[in-house]
């Protein structure tokens, strides 16, 4: 058997696009927030070469020692230096001053969830497998899981989940649900949870846009990790430590994530907050970033063949402008 293990051979979603912003950045320093199995890192650790330093950041403690694997069976003689971060990225200010730089060229955040999480039955990540409802991304060091989240949260709390973090139309039947059937039994597994969802959305409404416990899964797996936190978070710090000309590449797979990015991107192209009808800016506030996508990069009609689960991928791009004055 390979050393590398099987789960984690992940097929990177636009790779070629990503590989294409990297052009330019030889011997630069890049940071993967969400390393994974290293897909696109591997290729960008071609780009970087010898003289380049790769940071790799990833809270799930087997993607860690399956990337050190592959990026370490690059030729030593054109690899870069290669520095793998067992952390979360919204964590990024401190691992940046643990790693002592003073800034990069180029970053990397893919959103979506790895292979290798999905179909790992033990995470609870899929709605497909009957399994135990967890849903942490780091198990070690997290104490909320989507158990506890179905089991305790108040109704009105499920709701706002569901509604907010799920965009589910049927956040309050399926929130009912969950109640009326939580006093009966304690809900502990997947399909029990699929059960309840299907008996609170209608029969014709399930019949409509995929699987119907599609969106109270997402909802569940953001609350469990703080995921829209934790990217605005490392958004924040991303564009503070990249250096004048870097770029910031994000990968999101569905609306609130692209939202939060779309938005943080415009803010920080157009800071001036003059009134529109000043002949010119007397506010100060330069722009910080260049958007490079006026509309996001998404997979080709090929590419969702060969991978499905690239189908609602979107990569938004933008440069460090090289002089800001506030």
């Amino acid at each position: 058997m390979s050393t590398l293990k099987n789960e984690y051979r992940h097929i990177p979603v636009l790779l070629d696009e990503i590989v294409a912003q990297a052009k330019g950045f030889n011997g630069d320093i890049f940071v993967d927030c969400t390393l994974g199995g290293a897909g696109h890192s591997v290729e960008i650790a071609k780009v970087l070469g010898k003289d380049g330093l790769l940071i790799g950041i990833d809270q799930d403690t087997e993607a860690i020692e399956a990337a050190d694997t592959r990026l370490r069976s690059l030729p030593e003689e054109s690899r870069p230096e290669i520095r793998l971060v067992n952390d979360n990225f919204g964590n990024l200010d401190e691992i940046m001053l643990q790693q002592e730089i003073p800034g990069f060229g180029l970053i990397l955040m893919d959103l979506g969830m790895s292979s290798h999480q999905i179909d790992d039955i033990s995470r609870g990540f899929s709605f497909k497998d009957d399994s135990p409802l967890d849903m942490r991304m780091d198990p070690a060091k997290q104490n909320l899981n989507a158990a506890k989240i179905v089991n305790f949260y108040s109704m009105g709390d499920l709701i706002r989940v569901l509604r907010d973090l799920g965009e589910e139309k049927w956040a309050k039947e399926i929130a009912r649900e969950i109640v009326k059937a939580r006093e009966k039994t304690e809900i502990k597994s997947s399909y029990q949870l699929v059960d309840i969802i299907k008996r609170a959305i209608p029969a014709a409404a399930r019949r409509q846009g995929g699987h119907p416990a599609k969106r109270t899964f997402q909802a569940l797996r953001i609350e469990v990790n703080d995921e829209l936190k934790v990217l605005k978070s490392g958004l924040d710090a991303a564009i503070r430590w990249l250096n004048p000309g870097g770029k910031i590449m994000v990968l999101t797979y569905h609306s609130l994530e692209d939202r939060i990015v779309k938005d943080t991107f415009s803010e920080m192209a157009n800071r001036c907050t003059c009134p529109p009808d000043l002949p010119k800016c007397i506010c100060g506030k330069q722009p910080v970033l260049k958007v490079l996508t006026s509309k996001p990069i998404t997979p080709t009609k090929e590419e969702i063949e060969k991978n499905s689960r690239s189908r609602s991928a979107k990569l938004r791009v933008a440069q460090k402008l090289s002089e800001t004055v506030d």
